[in-house]
């Protein structure tokens, strides 16, 4: 872990904090059907949590996707997730790559929506 990541963090929970007494701020889901996230609220957490039937691999690639996010965003890079290493190559079997691509782009998807829409 590098130092600048174990930095940004402590800013999570404050964030988190603000956001409770605020009300909270829609989580994204895929709607059936559609490439881009429909907003909805998801019950066990905040808009960077993956939905609860996620498993494994794919809860991995939400988490992931959310990061790849947040560097590009914060990098004033273009938003793709297909630009990215671990999405075009993840390091999970072969078998689970489509399960860790999808949860990816949906964790990019909800991570760019809710960082533009709140910048």
């Amino acid at each position: 872990m590098t130092m600048r990541r174990t930095m940004k963090w402590p800013a999570v929970p404050a964030l988190g904090a603000a956001v409770c007494l605020l009300g909270g701020f829609p989580s994204a889901a895929y709607a059936a059907g559609s490439q881009a996230p429909a907003y909805v609220q998801h019950d066990e957490g905040g808009w960077d949590q993956p939905p609860s039937d996620y498993r494994d691999v794919k809860r991995q690639g939400f988490h992931d996707g959310i990061e790849a996010a947040r560097r590009d965003f914060e990098h004033h890079r273009h938003a793709d997730a297909d630009d990215h290493e671990e999405y075009r190559h993840p390091h999970v079997e072969r078998g689970m790559r489509d399960d860790y691509r999808d949860g990816f782009r949906h964790g990019y998807d909800v991570a760019m929506h809710h960082m533009m829409d709140n910048h």
